[in-house]
């Protein structure tokens, strides 16, 4: 949006975190292939959330949105239905 490719969103109180999503830009990967890709920023309060809660969480995150049966089926449908 306005030609905006990613930002860090300010935590206002009594927040503890942020996630800062931006635009989708298609790219070619290596086996030169159009695939679509965003940048996503996690802002957070290290006082109430450890960095590795927040690692985990965008970890998660990305498979969440990388495989989108996950979200309509579960993990567990997901895998299996990856593997036919």
């Amino acid at each position: 949006m306005f030609g905006i490719s990613q930002f860090s969103a300010i935590i206002n109180p009594p927040q503890t975190a942020i996630l800062a999503v931006g635009t989708g830009r298609t790219v070619l990967d290596t086996s030169l292939t159009k695939s679509t890709m965003m940048t996503v920023t996690l802002s957070y309060d290290r006082r109430a959330i450890d960095e590795d809660q927040a690692a985990d969480f965008l970890a998660v995150l990305r498979v969440m949105l990388e495989d989108p049966t996950f979200l309509a089926v579960g993990r567990a449908q997901a895998l299996r239905h990856r593997r036919e």
